[in-house]
């Protein structure tokens, strides 16, 4: 389905950006694979990591996974709701607008 340019799954928010993600654990490498909008009109990023979903692993992947995405430290992610559920919602810390430009070009739109 195409995303709209004004269907984003972040929004820039003081400090930074918010971001909603749907993770795929165990998904044979690390990488972001694009915005998707969902069946309920939901868009979200969609993101990928080899870790399992135990004990956290696939979750601190993905701080990792989108600190690199953003050239940002990992401590500046924040996972803020989801950490067992498949869609997450996450903050990351800095310049919204300049993190919002950043992953657009990552997210290739």
């Amino acid at each position: 389905m195409s995303v709209g340019r004004a269907e984003r799954p972040w929004t820039v928010v003081a400090g930074g950006l918010a971001v909603v993600v749907r993770l795929t654990p165990r998904g044979g490498r690390d990488a972001i694979d694009g915005i998707e909008q969902r069946a309920d009109g939901q868009c979200v990023l969609k993101a990928r990591v080899r870790a399992a979903a135990t004990e956290g692993e696939a979750n601190d992947a993905l701080i990792v996974l989108l600190a690199h995405a953003v050239d940002v430290p990992p401590r500046d992610v924040a996972l803020v709701s989801g950490a067992s559920a498949r869609i997450k919602r996450l903050t990351i810390a800095g310049h919204g607008p300049t993190l919002a430009a950043t992953l657009e070009k990552f997210s290739g739109v």
